[in-house]
Order: structure tokens, then C-alpha cells, then sequence
């Protein structure tokens, strides 16, 4: 798995970890060509002031830029756009100061044609061998397409039916697993295999995408809340910010700007 790998790259053995984030950099740079031909994963090192040091082309790429220099030495606050970069950077400061890790983080990003986007994302401090963070190793992986060749796809295609016909209300674990008729550690377990993601993750993608076309509008934001199936607007916004990096009053501000 992709995040096994950067659990390795990011930790290793203490013997085996770098003096410094340059002995470290040196060290993955002839890698560097391999990762450029990832079309569906954006992957990167960033120095102790979340400045990117290393990344791939994909991720080039969806900056906006046409080469990897001028990339690097900013943070994503500085080339992403104005509702999402600055998420990430307070993320990646989380993940450098309190030695955060991140694994399957489902968020929203914007690709190369700006459209809102899934990823699932993994992040890890990088140590050097006196234990101390020197940096971080991230990759995010995009959300890949159901896979209907599994045997289970016809049952749990009704689940995700039901949580689109239903996520302005509460959705129990106890109706999705009487409609797909498994119990809940086989939902969870073939929800992972066919839409790479957890029944949980699946309700909050939906209610996002959904807040995310209603902040677009002059609704208020307790409302959007309600539409979207979350009884008060702290839980909203906790939500929200967690999968955004923003506060839905951020984020609107964000996108009028």
C-alpha cells in the first residue's frame, strides 16, 4: 500500500534515519523520476516550515506550474486556491508541531481543471536519528472509481443510493446493513474494497459535496447545515473544517473573494 510505503520513508529504522532533511532529500531524488509517472497521486517532502522541498509532477502540475522549481520553497497556502491552500498548510503545521499522523484523511482538493475533487490523504512526520521532526512526507491519493466487478457491488450500490436519497436526515449503520443484508463489519470491510471508503466516509462525502454547492449561494449557513443533515452548526462546521481545512464561513468568504 501506498502509505505503507510512506510510513517507511518517513520513519524507518531509527539506525537508518537521516542526519537532516538535505541527507534525506539527497537520498530520494533518484526516485524522483519513478514518481513523476503517478498520474493519480500527488507526492511531496516539506521542510519544518511546511515549504515544499520535493515533489512529484502530478503535483507540479496541478499548481499550475510547468517545472518543479518554482514550486518549491512555497507552502501550499501560496499556490493553492484561497479556499483550500491555507487548510492544508495549517494541517501540515499540525503534522510538524504535534507530530501528527494522518492516514485515509478524506478531503476535498481542487485538479488540474479546478474542479473539486476527492483524495484520500497520508501524512507523516519525517525523524531524524536524535528523534527530532525535520519535515514531512505526504502522499494524496485520488478517490478511484467504484469497482462494480465485485461481488457485493449490486448490494452496496444500494447503500450508496440510500445515503444520496438520505443524508439531510440521520443514516444508522443498523439501516445501511438491513438494506445491504451484511453485518457491519462486512459493510465496512467491502465498502473499503468497492468505493474505497467507509460507510462514514461515504455520508460525509455526499453531505460535503452538497454543502459545497449550497455555500455557493446566499443561504445561511445554519441552514445549509440542516440541509445537509447536521443538527447544529458547530457540528457542521467542525466537519466541514476537518475535510476542508476551513470553517464553511471561511470557505464562502474564500470563493466570493
Amino acid at each position: 500500500m501506498a502509505h505503507d510505503a510512506l510510513a517507511l520513508l518517513a520513519q524507518g529504522n531509527p539506525l537508518q534515519r537521516p542526519r537532516n532533511l538535505e541527507e534525506m532529500l539527497a537520498g530520494v531524488a533518484p526516485l524522483l523520476p519513478m514518481l513523476d509517472v503517478i498520474p493519480n497521486a500527488v507526492i511531496f517532502i516539506k521542510d519544518l516550515d511546511a515549504r515544499y522541498r520535493l515533489a512529484n509532477r502530478t503535483l507540479v502540475q496541478r499548481c499550475g506550474f510547468k517545472r518543479l522549481q518554482p514550486l518549491l520553497g512555497k507552502t501550499s497556502a501560496q499556490v493553492f486556491p484561497a479556499q483550500l491552500g491555507p487548510g492544508y498548510t495549517e494541517q501540515d503545521r499540525r503534522v510538524l508541531e504535534e507530530g501528527l499522523v494522518l492516514e485515509d484523511q478524506l478531503e476535498l482538493h481542487l485538479y488540474g481543471s479546478r474542479e473539486p475533487g476527492w483524495c484520500l490523504t497520508h501524512k507523516q512526520p519525517i525523524y531524524d536519528r536524535h528523534q527530532q521532526i525535520i519535515g514531512l512526507a505526504g502522499i494524496s491519493v485520488d478517490l478511484q472509481s467504484a469497482s462494480a466487478a465485485h461481488p457485493a457491488y449490486r448490494r452496496l450500490a444500494a447503500v450508496d443510493e440510500y445515503i444520496r436519497g438520505h443524508f439531510s436526515g440521520p443514516v444508522s449503520m443498523q439501516a445501511l446493513t438491513r438494506i445491504a443484508g451484511i453485518s457491519v463489519a462486512q459493510l465496512e470491510r467491502y465498502c473499503k474494497r468497492v468505493f474505497h471508503l467507509t460507510p462514514r466516509q461515504m455520508l460525509h462525502k455526499v453531505r460535503l459535496e452538497h454543502a459545497h454547492r449550497l455555500l455557493l449561494s446566499d443561504l445561511p449557513i445554519t441552514d445549509v447545515a440542516m440541509q445537509c443533515g447536521y443538527t447544529d452548526h458547530s457540528a457542521f462546521s467542525r466537519q466541514f473544517k476537518t475535510l476542508t481545512g476551513f470553517t464553511p464561513r471561511q470557505y464562502r468568504q474564500a470563493t466570493a473573494r
